[in-house]
């Protein structure tokens, strides 16, 4: 089975343990960020001594704020459709970064600023990097788990009036508390790397499932976008890359074909129809209700948690 680990607060002390059944056991060493713990390549399947309980420590987000957050954006085929792209037209890979300041941990409030009308959730595979990456480089399926340490739970919150209407990604997925990750990260290597094919992505709002769907449906592939972003950017051990949310998302989006005929209207009147069309959609987020995301393989063997926040008003 996958090692778990986790960030803890225990005795006003950050630190790393691994977690089985709510028990965590802590990792010896002082490893201030997540890129120092990966680099340590600590073997950890057999790693004992004493426990903490899960109720006795205050998870932290197991990727700290000092790594890299890069993101895949219209990964899904049917998520193209729902973001008004056509899959055979797009034939490009999306990538777009969020602040490392929106960093938090899995089961924080996520808070919604006052003029922001239309939160939206996004259930993400975010994979971690486990070597500097510093020039182009090849990544196969065969040689994947040389470049990924393992697998966590993201979820992309999105203001998405400021997202759309100010053509903002950055600034529309990156307000404090919009990057929750964990609860734990799932370490991989090269003889169970393969389920990065084939996991079960699902989130709730209020017990209602919104998004669901498997990571086999990705379209940009965990090899061939590192083989791609090691072209553009440098990677250091640590790093998250979100790879893309399915189909289900709160957002509405025209056809290309109203698209078209919107692009030939006045920007204030093609905005204000946005806005009437966005206020009647019941599936966005509000003041009090609870958002759970979970990725698990279909066996149960590879389990990256539950993550659960409740949104509630910001100043």
């Amino acid at each position: 089975m996958p090692v778990n680990i986790v960030r803890f607060e225990h005795q006003n002390r950050a630190q790393w343990g691994a977690i089985r059944s709510n028990l965590i056991t802590p990792i010896p060493g002082e490893f201030p960020t997540t890129g120092a713990l990966i680099s340590a390549g600590l073997s950890l399947k057999g790693l004992d001594g004493g426990t903490l309980a899960l109720s006795e420590v205050r998870l932290l987000s197991p990727v700290t704020e000092n790594q890299q957050f890069v993101c895949q954006g219209a990964n899904y085929r049917q998520h193209m459709i729902e973001s008004g792209m056509d899959p055979d037209v797009k034939t490009y890979n999306m990538i777009f970064t969020k602040a490392q300041s929106c960093i938090s941990p899995a089961n924080t409030d996520v808070i919604r600023p006052s003029m922001v009308q239309f939160l939206d959730y996004e259930i993400e595979l975010g994979l971690i990097i486990r070597k500097a990456i510093r020039g182009p480089v090849k990544v196969t399926d065969a040689n994947l788990h040389e470049y990924i340490a393992g697998a966590v739970i993201v979820n992309d919150y999105s203001a998405r009036d400021v997202q759309i209407p100010q053509m903002q990604f950055y600034k529309g997925k990156s307000f404090r508390t919009f990057g929750p990750v964990g609860p734990h990260i799932t370490l991989l290597d090269a003889g169970n790397i393969g389920v990065l094919k084939e996991l079960q992505l699902k989130l709730t709002v209020n017990g209602e499932t919104r998004q669901q769907d498997s990571t086999a449906n990705l379209v940009y592939g965990p090899a061939e976008t590192l083989t791609e972003l090691s072209q553009v950017q440098d990677f250091e051990p640590g790093d998250l890359i979100a790879t893309g949310t399915p189909a289900g998302c709160a957002l509405s989006v025209p056809s290309p074909a109203k698209q078209r005929i919107g692009a030939l209207l006045p920007e204030r009147k093609k905005w204000e129809i946005f806005f009437k069309v966005q206020s009647k959609r019941t599936q966005y987020l509000k003041p009090g209700d609870v958002v759970e995301a979970s990725i698990r393989s279909a066996d149960g063997r590879v389990d990256l948690g539950v993550q659960r926040n409740r949104i509630v008003a910001g100043a």
